[in-house]
């Protein structure tokens, strides 16, 4: 099995321990479900934003640890206060060391927030919105067409927006009317290999009408500007910012470089 098949089995036996500890009734009754959800899609079009979705990782399976030390509530409150469009939080524990808490953190800041996770059932989709997410990501390469469907109109039943990701071309037919945002990754999920330059080849399929994010591989001004001219509205960054010692004011530092780039 590659990676992302390991993953995927391993949160299948997450998700089924999950509901036998908590009902999806009494996710439901949780108080962030009480709160309107900020959206992405306008943060990403305001012209006064940066577009950077800025994310909270600790390790991943193809770089090990990046950075363990680092506090949740002080990067993100950082990310925020330096111009982030939204925050992207790794929730999965077992190979990305996040938690659900660390959402719940980060719901202090009053910008658009993402679970980042493999979600393959509903379930998932409830806890999202009970830790206080406002976006949540599917993955092309994790879900049939249908199965992406069923979970994204659950979603905006719930008032989330979804990121969908893609990586490779057949991937285009799970884009739906539900998926206003469409992610594409420059790492290959399975092999983990990066290539920006087949990502920009492929969004150019990408219906016009969709909103498009350029994710992984960006360390860069010159890239963000690379992708802005391929019509990309927003880019998710992570490693380039979590591997420093405070990632906070390396956000702040690369936010100015990008704000230089500007007319």
């Amino acid at each position: 099995m590659n990676i992302l098949d390991t993953i995927i089995a391993h949160k299948k036996i997450e998700v089924a321990k999950a509901k036998q500890q908590v009902t999806m009734d009494e996710l439901m009754g949780s108080d962030f479900f009480k709160r309107p959800p900020f959206s992405l899609k306008q943060f990403l079009l305001a012209e006064s934003k940066t577009g950077i979705i800025a994310e909270f990782k600790r390790r991943s399976p193809s770089k090990g640890i990046i950075n363990e030390t680092a506090d949740v509530s002080k990067v993100t409150a950082g990310y925020t206060l330096y111009g982030a469009s939204c925050l992207s939080v790794l929730t999965d524990e077992y190979f990305f060391g996040g938690t659900a808490d660390d959402l719940r953190k980060a719901r202090a800041n009053n910008i658009p927030i993402l679970r980042k996770d493999f979600i393959i059932d509903e379930y998932q989709v409830a806890e999202a919105r009970a830790m206080g997410a406002d976006v949540i990501l599917l993955i092309a390469a994790c879900l049939t067409p249908q199965r992406l469907k069923e979970l994204a109109v659950f979603a905006k039943k719930l008032q989330l927006e979804v990121l969908l990701e893609i990586h490779a071309e057949e991937e285009l037919a799970h884009i739906c009317a539900e998926t206003e945002i469409v992610g594409v990754n420059n790492r290959d999920l399975k092999t983990f290999t990066v290539d920006i330059n087949r990502s920009l080849a492929l969004s150019k399929k990408i219906p016009v009408d969709k909103i498009k994010i350029a994710e992984s591989g960006i360390n860069d001004v010159k890239t963000i500007c690379t992708f802005r001219r391929a019509g990309f509205k927003g880019f998710l960054m992570g490693e380039n910012f979590m591997k420093q010692a405070d990632p906070a004011i390396a956000f702040a530092g690369f936010i100015q470089q990008l704000k230089a780039t500007r007319p």
